[in-house]
Order: structure tokens, then sequence, then C-alpha cells
């Protein structure tokens, strides 16, 4: 299994950046081919200081293997993502990704 984590920072100038950076990746990632588990959603607030409060959404998805995640990265819904939707509405982006 390979996990590919994304935590967006979104513009905060636009109150509806959250909102329509989770439906662009409802729409453009979630069927992309060797997607085992998609998850995206909003920050949930926590009064533990241990959990990272400062972001808006984040994105979980699962593979059979790295090689699967390399080819989803150059997939073309992928790339309209990142050029229509991640471009617009964010200004910071950290991935984790593991094995």
């Amino acid at each position: 299994m390979f996990s590919h984590v994304v935590i967006f920072w979104t513009d905060p100038t636009n109150p509806a950046a959250a909102d329509e950076l989770l439906a662009g990746c409802h729409k453009y990632l979630k069927n992309i081919p060797g997607v085992l588990h998609y998850h995206a959603g909003k920050m949930v607030g926590s009064p533990r200081p241990v959990v990272d409060q400062s972001y808006q959404v984040a994105l979980n998805l699962v593979f059979p293997d790295k090689a699967t995640q390399d080819v989803y990265q150059a997939h073309p819904e992928h790339v309209t993502f990142v050029e229509t939707v991640f471009k617009k509405y964010c200004k910071k982006v950290v991935v984790y990704d593991f094995e």
C-alpha cells in the first residue's frame, strides 16, 4: 500500500475556497484509475494542542504501490485539478507520502 496525504491551506481572502477545493477534489481526483481509497474533508477542530489546526482541507489517497501513484500524478484529470482548482484556491500545500 502507498498513502498520499495532502494538506491544503486555502486562500484566506476567499471564504468559499475550501468548499470549491473539496468540490474539485471530488470531481477530478476521486475516480482516477488506481485510487483504492479516497477521502477528502475539512479540518476538524480539537482541544488537543498536538492537533494541527492551521490548514483548511486534507486529502487522503491510497494506492496499491508508488508506481500507481506516479501514474496518478501525470493523469490528465490530476493535471486539470492542479491547473484549474488547486492554483486558484490554495496558498500552500504539504504532502506526506508513505508506504
